[in-house]
């Protein structure tokens, strides 16, 4: 079973202190050995969720890493690089992250995180989730209520709009649920955690609980 290295983590603090160009070239192999870590945990991760989201199925790890270069065209940060790795497992790749709830992994010092569900969902898509709650309800609430959704997440999360959408009652029941504008859950996970035996199986639990969320959200 695949670990992440404690190696990994240490290149991640090193290059959140050295973002620049000639740092990371002078420590090239460094940042190679944690990516191909990385990678082959995603990959590992990957054969896991297979085994409960069959549409997974052929996904590859390097179809749903992220580079770590940076795009500085529209920020004002012009630090080269992130100082973290991130996937995003969703069917067809990161590329369908618009299209798609899919199962985001991001290992960083003191961040590490597991994340799901719809992040700012095109309008269609919205209007979809949108329409979905407001007709069945019970099956939204059944999902966020259920006990391995309350351990690992406690609860949906995302940006709301200050109104009621366009198209439902200030006083509709869902109102706080239809407001938001994503929906999503997050799971924090400790370095002594990712860096244990015992953190891929963790990881597993953690997306087959944020499964019934996504099969809602992608029914559309």
């Amino acid at each position: 079973m695949n670990t992440i290295k404690k190696s990994t983590l240490d290149f991640l603090t090193a290059i959140n202190c050295n973002n620049n160009r000639d740092w990371f070239l002078a420590n090239k192999p460094l940042y190679i050995d944690a990516k191909n870590n990385f990678e082959s945990f995603v990959q590992e991760l990957i054969d896991n969720i297979v085994l409960f989201e069959p549409a997974m199925k052929g996904l590859e790890a390097n179809s749903c890493v992220f580079r770590i270069n940076r795009d500085i065209r529209f920020s004002n940060d012009k630090s080269p690089y992130k100082s973290h790795f991130g996937a995003f497992i969703v069917k067809g790749g990161k590329k369908n992250g618009d299209k798609f709830a899919g199962y985001y992994f991001h290992i960083e010092p003191g961040k590490s995180i597991m994340a799901g569900g719809a992040y700012v969902p095109p309008s269609q898509w919205l209007s979809s989730i949108r329409e979905k709650i407001s007709d069945t309800p019970d099956e939204f609430i059944k999902i966020i209520n259920a006990k391995e959704f309350l351990k690992y997440f406690g609860t949906i999360d995302g940006e709301k709009l200050k109104t009621a959408p366009k198209g439902y009652p200030k006083d509709h029941p869902q109102i706080e649920f239809l407001k938001l504008k994503s929906y999503l859950v997050v799971n924090d996970a400790p370095d002594k955690l990712v860096v244990s035996n015992d953190f891929m199986n963790y990881v597993v639990n953690v997306f087959k609980a944020m499964k019934p969320l996504n099969d809602y959200l992608n029914t559309y």
